[in-house]
């Protein structure tokens, strides 16, 4: 029995991202939430490979623990972060078959890593380190980048887990997928510009389709996602997340693509998607998206992953993170 309807399908191709109600059931939407408070209960900060270490900068300490993005005015240069993720090789990727389609993912680097809010840390210095100044739950901004591989109960549900095959084989968007960045994202008081997937996971030509599932009530209160309806189909994916040379990430021009002139947030027909846990929302690579931030007292807590094309003609090159 087929997962997507026709009027799915044609929503999909139409609008470039999906919501569906209900694909996990409430039973292992619990577990992945029990298993995602479990990692933000086990987190300490003590060991935290950045949590001494600083550097000067016009006089003033900068702590290298936290989760920042170039908009925010830095890099995200540091070792841990480029390290976290899921490596995709196109060659040698172990496969995990169902109903004729794979799902390939290989891990490098055998350890969940822990990405913290700016704000939740006290200035380390150079005779003490930061210390937290919330509790873990609300210190972290992401955990990951590899938990479709490294987590038991996310591997479960992401790679061995025959209606996620099915479900990429009825979307028609990958002959041979590939699963990457898969993380837990809870959600803090702090703004996700728009932007789309395929700037941040790079394929040339672009692949990139996310999936990201509520582990919790999603809100317009609480930080749900929204989207521009029917972007993926004028929206040029003009730049790229890289490696930067010496260290660090940057953001790229990619050759030949001309920059959009829309500004994406000031148009009209933004859409949120509000949604109840276990519901999977499908995002095309190209759709443009953005969540609020979360002032209010619910958590709001999602697992994610993405998938790209292996096949051949598709290049996931060394730039990537």
């Amino acid at each position: 029995m087929a997962l997507l309807s026709p009027e799915q399908l044609q929503k999909w191709h139409d609008e470039g991202y999906l919501v569906i109600p209900g694909f996990f059931t409430s039973e292992e939407t619990t577990e992945m939430l029990d298993r995602a408070h479990q990692l933000l209960n086990d987190f300490r900060i003590e060991g935290h490979p950045l949590v001494s270490s600083y550097r000067r900068k016009e006089a003033e300490l900068i702590v290298q623990t936290t989760f920042r993005t170039e908009e925010d005015g830095e890099h995200v240069g540091d070792e841990y972060f480029l390290n976290s993720g899921d490596k995709v090789s196109l060659g040698q990727a172990s496969a995990f078959t169902a109903h004729h389609v794979e799902l390939e993912i290989m891990a490098t680097h055998g350890q969940i890593r822990y990405f913290l809010e700016p704000s939740s840390l006290s200035p380390a210095t150079p005779t003490s380190p930061a210390k937290l100044l919330v509790p873990p739950a609300q210190s972290i901004n992401k955990i990951g980048h590899a938990l479709a591989t490294l987590d038991p109960v996310f591997r479960r549900y992401t790679l061995e887990n025959d209606r996620m095959t099915m479900l990429a084989k009825e979307l028609g968007e990958h002959t041979s997928p590939r699963v990457l960045q898969s993380m837990i994202i809870c959600k803090q008081p702090k703004i996700v510009p728009c932007h789309n997937d395929s700037t941040f996971l790079y394929t040339d030509p672009p692949s990139a389709v996310g999936a990201w599932v509520a582990l919790e009530e999603c809100t317009a209160n609480n930080g749900c996602l929204s989207f521009l309806p029917g972007s993926h189909k004028s929206a040029r994916v003009s730049s790229r997340f890289v490696r930067a040379q010496g260290g660090g990430t940057t953001f790229e021009d990619v050759p030949g693509v001309e920059p959009n002139a829309e500004k994406w947030d000031d148009l009209d027909g933004w859409v949120e998607a509000p949604c109840s846990p276990g519901t999977l929302v499908l995002i095309h690579g190209s759709v443009m998206h953005r969540s609020p931030p979360n002032p209010s007292d619910k958590s709001r807590v999602i697992y994610t992953f993405h998938m790209i094309e292996g096949a051949k003609g598709y290049v996931y090159d060394e730039k990537n993170w």
